[in-house]
């Protein structure tokens, strides 16, 4: 009686320690984790910019002289060729100038030429040859100023375009440098943007510049860079400036555009790409989680974000490489030496796993 007794004693011992020794094995907890593979990072990265087409000539005409407007001879929307009239003031008054300074200078020319020909015969002092021959000078500049003035009461267009507005009409009376006309340049279109700071910054690494419209569906058109401002306007933006290439059939002034920008990066062979949800900030210091796949564990690796790209990754320097398994979903539950599950990779037949 006494054996048997021991010998239930005995299976009773060892059922409780096999009970507590599961017990503890139940408090273990897996952590289920979404694992993602270390990229290269990459060479270039693609800036983009909303834009609007600008003229490449844009000019506002105006008389160098005073008067009464004659004639415009072109309206709003109409083209204009180079050295084509656009528009004159009534020259009557400057006629009547002219006409008056044409005959002195007749009179004094005619004068100068007297003394002129006693000066050589010895019959006319120096002094009396100084005064003519200054005084023909005089009227002479005279006359040619009157005739410019003349000249200027007609306007040409600079160059071939379009009149975008007119200011004035027939029988009014306007300065000297008034606008009359505002004029537009037809032949090369050029775009222009704007760049934050940040950009303006990275200016030099910009390496290949091209635009698309919505009116030009799947057309990306190539620009060439003219000039960055080197001060920013008021909104605290820098106006960059590009010329179209190739053709131009379709874009006038005042088209919107989106500008792509490629920029040359400056990545050194340590920088890599992981996504940004695999960082994990502790008191100031940034690390990700590597993966161990054989013990199935996870440990600490820290990193130094270089910047954060806009499609969720983060390009990094430490001891990562290319090829690494980090932890990407999941990182801020866990800690070096963890055992960890991996996520199962979502089927492209059974999304959400509802099959």
């Amino acid at each position: 009686m006494t054996s048997t007794i021991k010998v239930l004693l005995v299976f009773a011992l060892a059922f409780v320690l096999a009970s507590c020794g599961n017990g503890k094995a139940s408090d273990e907890s897996v952590a289920t984790v979404r694992l993602d593979t270390v990229q290269m990072a990459s060479t270039g990265a693609v800036l983009q910019f909303p834009g609007r087409v600008v003229a490449s000539d844009d000019a506002s005409l105006s008389f160098k002289v005073a008067g009464t407007i004659a004639r415009i001879y072109k309206e709003e929307g109409e083209r204009v060729q180079a050295g084509q009239l656009v528009a004159e003031l009534d020259a009557t008054d400057y006629k009547v100038q002219l006409a008056a300074t044409e005959a002195e200078y007749a009179r004094v020319k005619a004068e100068t030429d007297r003394i002129t020909a006693l000066y050589n015969e010895g019959a006319a002092t120096a002094s009396n040859y100084d005064k003519a021959r200054f005084g023909l000078q005089q009227i002479e500049a005279k006359l040619k100023n009157h005739r410019d003035q003349l000249a200027y009461c007609k306007l040409y267009a600079p160059f071939t375009g379009a009149v975008q507005t007119r200011f004035f009409h027939e029988g009014e009376n306007i300065a000297a440098g008034m606008p009359v006309l505002s004029l537009v340049s037809s032949a090369n279109p050029e775009i222009e943007i704007n760049l934050p700071a940040s950009s303006y910054l990275r200016r030099g690494s910009f390496v290949h510049y091209s635009a698309q419209f919505n009116v030009l569906p799947g057309v990306v058109i190539p620009l060439k860079l003219i000039s960055v401002m080197p001060k920013a306007n008021a909104n605290q933006l820098y106006t960059m400036r590009l010329k179209i290439e190739g053709d131009t059939k379709g874009i006038a002034p005042g088209m919107s555009a989106w500008v792509s920008i490629m920029a040359a990066e400056s990545a050194s062979n340590a920088d890599v790409r992981v996504p940004a949800t695999a960082l994990v900030d502790d008191k100031g210091t940034t690390f990700v989680y590597l993966y161990d796949a054989q013990s199935q564990t996870v440990r600490r690796c820290r990193v130094k974000v270089m910047r954060l790209h806009t499609d969720g990754t983060a390009e990094v320097e430490g001891a990562l490489a290319p090829g690494h398994i980090v932890v990407s979903t999941g990182a801020n539950h866990i800690k070096t030496g963890d055992r960890v599950t991996p996520l199962p990779p979502v089927s492209e037949t059974n999304v959400g796993g509802l099959l």
